[in-house]
């Protein structure tokens, strides 16, 4: 099986377009190609693809590559317009760059939809030119037919109107592929077992599996990166089992497993509100307030820890039941998007 092409993500485009064109502002060159920092310290090189400079300000933008994903934004323009500001840096919408309009998402309403991750990285992009000194610019982010690509994905339904989300927690975007990554969930589960491994984690993304991987001072070689495919890893653990299984994964994705759903990807399974009302209500909660929320984060702010809890265990029992016949015990670790654990279910 070939193995597939891994790419950057729109965070990481940004951070390498601001870097560019900060340099040009400066100095009067723009850097191409432009390295950068991800967060896990790796540093890849962009090619810039447009630049431009003008009174106050540079603009540089990169063509995002996102390998063999079939990501929407794949071949998109990601530009970056720096301009001299005087409040650290701030962040500005541009045209193809969409706003935050509904509570539930991890920046407030009103702000352009540059999430906290690509934040951090175009600061530190930034701040990599400055050698030190503190900086004081104001970044516009654009994405080239950014509203027409929005529409095919669940932006307006999520209240981010207006273009699309620079996105990425690492910077690197692993191909979506469902037999490859599958089969790599597989052979993970068969080395694990090869190697007299009790216990495994299947984590649906980095932020939790770190969390998760804290808790045991496990190795990266102890855990499966199961994405959405939580059916996979459970269908393939009831034939070939392990004794101890860790779940982790945030707030949507598991409140989608506790529904029932074996595939917890967004174009493929999507929270039930209503249900999410009535579990609600029965804890004594406003029902029609989680009833009439933008997302599961949203609920967790309504509800506090007391609800999620309650999906914890729901996750619990769906993964139990698919693995009925076994032997295997089941925890489930529910994360915030910073890695913090908010719900936990012991093994069972």
């Amino acid at each position: 099986m070939t193995e597939l092409r891994r790419g950057w993500t729109t965070g990481a485009c940004a951070a390498a377009a601001a870097k560019s064109a900060c340099s040009a502002l400066i100095s009067g060159k723009f850097l191409d190609p432009v390295q950068i920092t991800l967060p896990k310290g790796e540093t890849p090189e962009f090619d810039v693809f447009q630049c431009e400079r003008g009174d106050g300000w540079a603009k540089a933008s990169i063509v995002k590559d996102a390998g063999d994903d079939p990501d929407v934004t794949h071949r998109a323009v990601i530009c970056a317009k720096v301009s001299h500001g005087n409040n650290g840096i701030r962040f500005f919408a541009g045209e193809g760059v969409g706003t935050i309009t509904k509570p539930g998402l991890p920046l407030v309403i009103g702000e352009p939809a540059i999430n906290p991750v690509p934040r951090l990285m175009i600061d530190a992009a930034i701040t990599d030119i400055l050698e030190g000194e503190n900086p004081n610019f104001d970044v516009e982010i654009s994405i080239k037919n950014g509203v027409e690509l929005a529409k095919q994905t669940w932006n307006g339904r999520l209240g981010i109107v207006g273009g699309l989300s620079i996105l990425g927690t690492t910077g690197i975007v692993r191909p979506f592929s469902c037999s490859a990554w599958i089969a790599s969930i597989h052979r993970g589960i068969d080395i694990a077992r090869a190697t007299g491994r009790q216990h495994v984690i299947a984590a649906t993304g980095a932020t939790s599996e770190q969390a998760a991987r804290n808790l045991y001072d496990m190795a990266e070689e102890d855990c499966l990166d199961m994405g959405d495919f939580v059916g996979g890893v459970l269908k393939y653990l009831k034939r070939h089992p392990i004794k101890r299984l860790t779940l982790a994964g945030g707030i949507g994705k598991f409140t989608k497993l506790a529904q029932g759903a074996r595939d917890l990807h967004s174009g493929r399974s999507q929270v039930d509100f209503t249900a999410l009302g009535k579990l609600a209500d029965a804890l004594g909660f406003d029902a029609d307030a989680v009833t009439s929320a933008n997302t599961a984060l949203e609920v967790y702010g309504l509800t506090g820890p007391i609800l999620i809890e309650k999906i914890a265990l729901k996750a619990q029992e769906t993964a139990l039941e698919i693995l009925a016949g076994t032997d295997i015990a089941v925890e489930i670790i529910i994360v915030d998007r910073v890695g913090a654990i908010i719900a936990r279910q012991g093994f069972a």
